[in-house]
C-alpha cells in the first residue's frame, strides 16, 4: 500500500462525515494500534472504533473505495501478529460490546465482537448455571470476535472444544461492503445459496468447489488432532449434513470478513471441581503421564514448568499464591475434576491420587477442593504469559514457536525432542499450556536485538517445523498463524493445500483488502519486529534508578503487549476501566513511552505535551506493579516522567499546594474552625474552581479541633512498655483531619503493651512524589531516615496506618536514597493491620475481644493490595469471633490523593467508583460497616454513597473488652 497525504486525509474525512463512532488518524492513536502481545509492530493506516453494525458497513466502502486495507481488533492479545497492519483498524471493544439477546432453555447468546468473554459471562444469570465454552488465559480481556478470529481454546477444551465448536451462526460485513449471515444450511437452503448470482452466491459455489476438489489433500494433510488451528477450515465444509460458512470464518483471523454479531452455544457448568497437582521431577516425564492421566476422564490438564514457578515465586503479587508447589519440581500437572457433589469430587480425586501413587506419576500430589484456592492456582496459570516475560534483560521468552500441537500419547517424547532443538542452539525455554490436548506453549528464550537473535529465532523456527511435521502436529493449536507461523503454512500444508487457502482468500476477497498478509502470503518472519535491531534509544538521566532494567528504556519494555491491563476486574487498570480507551491502559502508555524513547514518535522527546496527557489519567495506584504478571511500574515510570516534564514546565499553584498538603494543613489546623467556616462560605468552591482547579462538587477535608501530636503529649500512657517500643508514623491525615485514627492506634498498642512513640517527622513525601517534586520527596525522605533510623538501630518497629504514607517507606526511600539506612528503614515499617496479625499468630495478642456482632465490608487501598495484598486486613478485622467481614469486589475507589480534587479529573475519579465499588456499597443495608484503611478511599465513599466509613483500627479498638 503505498498513498500519498492527501489520500489519506481525504480518507479521514470521508469517515468522519460517515460514521457516528470515533476516528483517528493522528500518530500517537496510530502509535497505540500498531502492537498487540506479538513480536510484531505495524502502524496502521488510522483507527476507527464503530458504534454499529452501519458504522463498520461505511468504513468497509469508504476503504474499499479508497483501496486501503482494513482489519478487526478487539483486545488486541493476539500473539502471532494477526491484530497489527498497514491497514485501517476497527476497533470493536469500546462500543460494539453488548450481550444482545440470550435463551437459557436453547443455550445460545447472540453477542457484538466488542464483548470480553469474561463480562459475557458476568451477563449470564448464575443461577442459570451456563457459560460460553471457551476459556484462553486471556478471557478477562479478550473479546469473543478475536476467539472467532483465532478459534480459541483455552484450559477446559478437552470438554467444550474449540471456538469452532461454540459458533452457530455469524453475522458479518464482506470485502464488498454488504452485510452477510452464515449459519447452518439444509441441502434445500444451500442450493438457493449456491444458485444467487452476486457476491454471496460466488462465494458458496468457489469455496465450496475449492474444499471438494481438494478433499484428498484435506484428508492427508490435515493433522488429526483435536488443536489444530494453522490454515483455513476447509475441512469442516466435508461431510457435513448441514452446510456452515461460519465454520470457515472461525479461525480466519479477519482475513476474509469482519464479524459484526455471533450466535454462540452456552454449555452448563458443574456444581463442584477439585484440583490434584502432581509433581514430577523430570519435565518429559511429566508430559508422557498425561495419557494415564486422561483414562480418569478428567476436565482439564495443564502443565507449568520449573522456569514459570521460579518466576512465580519472584513476583511480589504472585509468590503469594505459591502455596500448592512442594518442593523443586521440573514441572507439575494441574490435573481438574468436575462432578454435581462434593463427595464426588472426593472420591475421583482420592481414586486418581492412589492411582498414580501405585504408576510411580510423579513425587508429590496436592488435592484441593476449596474453592478460593483452587482460584489462586488458576490465577498463576493464566499469568503463566506475562510471569515468563517478567525475565528481565534482552533474553526474553518470546511467542513464535509456542503453539505447537501433537497429539497427547506422543507428547512426552516430542517435548524431548523439541528441548534438544532449543539447547543445540544454546538457549533454554519455558513450557506450559495444555497438556490434556497435547498444545504447549513453549517459548525459547532470544535476543531479538542482534543479528545473533533473529538468526537463532529463524533456526529454531525451522527445526521446530520439521519435528511438527514428523509428529503429524500443527504449528498451531490455539494461537493461530497471523505472520510469526503463517511464513510456515505452505511447509505445513503442501503447496496444493496453499494454492488452495490463496483461492479461499480470493473468493472472499477479491482485491485483498481484508488484513492481508495473515495466515497466507505474509511478510518476512522477521519484518516489522516491535523491538529489534535499531540505534540505541533516546538517552534520558534518570531521578529514579532503573539499573534493574537496564534503564528507562528496559523499564518501559517490560511490557510485552499481553494487555492484562485491559481486564475489567482486579485493580488494574483504573482509568482503563472507567474509559475503555487504549491510551488509558498501561500498555497504552508504554507503547507511547516506548515509541518516544526509541525515535519512533516525534518530536523525539519525553517531556512531549502529548505524551503528558497519556499519562495523566494513571492515577499511580501501583495496580500494575502488583497485577501486571510482567512487572510493569507505570506509577513509577511516571514519577520519573513528570519529573523530566516539571523540568521543562514548571509546575503550578495547585501541582505546589497539593505537594506540600502537609504544611498547607498545618497552618490551617492552626484555627481549624475559621478554616472549616471559609470553606463552605457561599461562592468559595467556584472560587476554588477556577483560581486552584478544584472540582467544585469535591467536599473539602475538614480540620479537627483536636490535633492528634498535641493530644498525645498530653494523654496519659496506658501501660509502662514492657514489651517495648513503637514507632507510630503519624501522617498528615491523623495529624490534623483525623486524630482519632491516631488515638485509636495509641489505644490498642499500649493496651497491648507498648512503649509508643511518635515519629514526628516530616512529611513521608509522597504527595510531591505524586507530583514529580522528587528533589524535595529526597529530602525529606533523607530527613525521615536521619530521625527514625535510631529507634530501628534499638530495635523498634515503625507502625503506619495510612497505607500511601507508611509503604512510601518501604516502596520509595530505597529508591530516592539508595543507602543501607533506607533499606533497614524500609525492612522495618509495617502497616496497624499486619502489626496486629503478626502479634496474633506468634500467640502475643495480649487483648480480648468483646461477642458483639458486626458485619463488615472492607475496602482496600490499591497501594497495600500492590504491596502485601489485603488477606492481613481481612483477618485481622476477623480477631472478633463475631465479626463477619467481606471484601468489596472492587479495584481502586477512584480518588488517588489529589487526584479526584482536580477539576479536570473529578468525572473520571467518580466514574472510577462507580464502576464496582459504590454499588457494592450502596446494595448493603445501613447495619453494614464500612472498613477502610486510607483516607482518600475514606473521603471518596463518603462522598459517592454517603456513608460513613472508618479505619480498621478505630474499629478493632472499640472492639476490645
Amino acid at each position: 500500500m503505498d498513498k500519498n497525504h492527501n489520500d489519506i486525509f481525504a480518507l479521514e474525512s470521508d469517515l468522519k462525515k460517515a460514521i457516528q463512532g470515533d476516528v483517528r488518524f493522528d500518530s500517537f492513536s496510530k502509535t497505540l494500534y500498531s502492537t498487540d502481545a506479538s513480536i510484531y509492530q505495524m502502524e496502521p493506516v488510522g483507527v476507527v472504533l464503530p458504534r454499529d453494525t452501519d458504522d463498520v458497513l461505511a468504513s468497509m466502502e469508504i476503504a474499499k473505495s479508497a483501496g486501503i486495507p482494513i482489519m478487526p481488533r478487539g483486545g488486541g492479545t493476539s500473539l502471532a501478529g494477526q491484530t497489527v497492519n498497514h491497514a485501517l483498524v476497527l476497533d470493536f471493544s469500546k462500543y460494539m460490546n453488548r450481550v444482545l439477546e440470550v435463551n437459557y432453555d436453547e443455550r445460545w447468546a447472540r453477542v457484538q465482537p466488542g464483548i470480553v468473554l469474561d463480562d459475557l459471562n458476568r451477563n449470564l444469570l448464575e443461577e442459570k448455571r451456563v457459560r460460553y465454552g471457551p476459556d484462553p488465559s486471556t478471557s478477562n480481556r479478550a473479546c469473543i470476535g478475536g476467539g472467532i478470529g483465532n478459534n480459541s481454546c483455552g484450559a477446559h477444551s478437552l470438554v467444550y472444544g474449540k471456538t469452532s465448536d461454540q459458533v452457530l451462526e455469524i453475522e458479518a460485513v464482506l470485502s464488498n461492503a454488504t452485510k452477510i449471515n452464515f449459519g447452518p444450511l439444509s441441502p434445500g437452503e444451500l442450493e438457493k445459496k449456491l444458485s444467487k448470482q452476486d457476491f454471496e452466491g460466488n462465494i458458496y459455489r468457489e469455496v465450496l468447489d475449492i474444499a471438494q476438489s481438494n478433499s484428498t489433500e484435506i484428508e492427508s494433510n490435515y493433522p488429526k488432532i483435536s488443536r489444530r488451528i494453522s490454515g483455513y477450515n476447509l475441512d469442516s465444509l466435508l461431510g457435513n449434513s448441514a452446510t456452515n460458512m461460519a465454520d470457515i470464518v472461525v479461525g480466519s483471523e479477519g482475513t476474509l470478513c469482519m464479524v459484526t454479531e455471533a450466535t454462540v452455544k452456552l454449555v452448563k457448568t458443574p456444581r463442584y471441581t477439585g484440583l490434584c497437582i502432581v509433581h514430577f521431577s523430570d519435565l518429559a516425564v511429566a508430559c508422557a503421564a498425561t495419557t494415564p492421566i486422561l483414562e480418569h476422564d478428567p476436565s482439564a490438564v495443564e502443565l507449568i514448568d520449573s522456569m514459570l514457578i521460579e518466576r512465580t515465586r519472584q513476583s511480589p503479587a504472585f509468590s503469594r499464591l505459591m502455596k500448592f508447589i512442594d518442593g523443586q519440581p521440573k514441572a507439575v500437572l494441574i490435573v481438574e475434576f468436575s462432578g454435581e457433589t462434593p463427595s464426588e469430587i472426593s472420591k475421583r480425586l482420592t481414586s486418581f491420587k492412589v492411582d498414580l501413587q501405585r504408576q510411580s506419576l510423579g513425587y508429590a500430589w496436592l488435592n484441593i477442593t476449596d474453592k478460593i484456592e483452587q482460584q489462586k492456582v488458576w490465577s498463576i496459570r493464566k499469568a503463566g504469559l506475562g510471569l515468563l516475560m517478567s525475565i528481565r534483560g534482552n533474553n526474553k521468552p518470546i511467542p513464535f514457536v509456542e503453539d505447537t500441537a501433537v497429539d497427547p500419547s506422543r507428547l512426552g517424547e516430542f517435548v524431548r525432542r523439541f528441548d534438544s532443538i532449543v539447547k543445540s542452539n544454546k538457549t533454554t525455554a519455558g513450557y506450559y499450556g495444555h497438556a490434556s490436548v497435547g498444545c504447549l506453549h513453549i517459548r525459547p528464550l532470544i535476543n531479538l536485538k542482534t543479528r545473533e537473535g533473529l538468526e537463532t529465532m529463524f533456526k529454531i523456527a525451522e527445526e521446530v517445523g520439521d519435528l511438527v511435521k514428523e509428529f503429524c502436529g500443527s504449528f498451531s493449536g490455539e494461537h493461530g498463524d497471523g505472520i510469526v507461523r503463517g511464513v510456515w503454512t505452505k511447509k505445513m500444508f503442501g503447496p496444493k493445500l496453499y494454492k488452495a487457502f490463496q483461492d479461499v482468500k480470493r473468493s472472499f476477497d477479491p482485491d485483498n483488502l481484508m488484513n492481508p498478509g495473515k495466515i497466507i502470503d505474509t511478510p518476512p518472519m522477521i519484518d516489522n519486529l516491535r523491538v529489534g535491531i535499531r540505534n540505541a534509544p533516546l538517552n534520558v538521566e534518570t531521578f529514579l534508578d532503573f539499573s534493574l532494567d537496564d534503564g528507562l528504556a528496559g523499564a518501559v519494555e517490560m511490557c510485552n503487549g499481553m494487555g492484562d491491563c485491559r481486564k475489567g476486574s482486579g485493580t488494574m487498570c483504573p482509568s482503563f476501566q472507567a474509559t475503555r480507551e487504549e491510551e488509558h491502559s498501561t500498555r497504552g502508555r508504554a507503547n507511547l513511552l516506548r515509541a518516544v524513547l526509541s525515535g519512533g514518535l516525534t518530536p523525539k522527546t519525553i517531556t512531549h505535551k502529548r505524551l503528558y496527557d497519556a499519562l495523566d489519567l494513571c492515577i499511580e495506584c501501583k495496580g500494575c506493579k502488583g497485577e501486571c504478571p510482567s512487572g510493569v511500574d507505570m506509577a513509577k515510570i511516571k514519577y520519573e516522567f513528570l519529573y523530566q516534564y516539571n523540568k521543562i514546565n514548571p509546575p503550578g499553584l495547585r501541582t505546589r499546594l497539593f505537594a506540600n498538603i502537609n504544611m498547607v494543613s498545618r497552618w490551617a489546623s492552626i484555627f481549624p474552625n475559621l478554616s472549616n467556616i471559609s470553606v463552605k462560605l457561599p461562592g468559595i468552591r467556584h472560587i476554588f474552581e477556577s483560581l486552584l482547579g478544584i472540582h467544585r462538587k469535591r467536599p473539602l477535608p475538614t480540620f479537627s479541633k483536636i490535633n492528634f501530636p498535641n493530644w498525645f503529649k498530653k494523654h496519659t500512657p496506658l501501660s509502662t512498655g514492657e514489651r517495648g517500643t513503637v514507632i507510630l508514623f503519624n501522617d498528615t491525615f491523623m495529624n490534623y483531619n483525623l486524630p482519632q485514627i491516631g488515638i485509636a492506634t495509641t489505644e490498642l498498642l499500649e493496651k497491648c503493651g507498648f512503649n509508643v512513640v511518635l515519629a514526628n517527622g516530616r512529611c513521608c513525601g509522597r504527595p510531591m512524589i505524586s507530583k514529580g517534586l522528587l528533589e524535595e520527596a529526597r529530602a525529606n525522605a533523607r530527613a525521615n531516615v536521619d530521625s527514625l533510623i535510631p529507634y530501628v538501630l534499638s530495635g523498634a518497629t515503625i507502625v503506619g496506618c495510612e497505607p500511601s504514607c507508611l509503604l512510601t517507606l518501604t516502596d520509595e526511600y530505597p529508591d530516592l536514597l539508595q543507602d543501607a539506612n533506607s533499606r533497614l528503614i524500609a525492612k522495618n515499617s509495617v502497616l496497624i493491620d499486619q502489626f496486629i496479625l503478626d502479634l496474633n499468630d506468634s500467640g502475643n495478642f495480649p487483648l480480648t475481644f468483646s461477642d458483639m456482632h458486626k458485619q463488615i465490608q472492607f475496602h482496600g487501598h490499591c497501594h497495600q493490595k500492590a504491596s502485601s495484598g489485603v488477606e492481613s486486613s481481612i483477618r485481622a478485622l476477623s480477631l472478633p469471633k463475631n465479626f463477619t467481614v467481606e471484601l468489596i469486589d472492587a479495584g481502586c475507589c477512584g480518588m488517588a490523593g489529589s487526584f479526584g480534587f482536580e477539576k479536570e479529573h473529578y468525572d473520571i475519579s467518580m466514574a472510577i467508583g462507580n464502576d464496582r465499588l459504590f454499588p457494592s456499597i450502596i446494595k448493603k443495608d445501613q447495619d453494614w460497616e464500612i472498613a477502610v484503611m486510607g483516607i482518600s478511599c475514606r473521603q471518596q465513599i463518603e462522598h459517592g454513597t454517603l456513608r460513613q466509613p472508618r479505619h480498621l483500627v478505630e474499629i478493632l479498638r472499640d472492639a476490645i473488652v
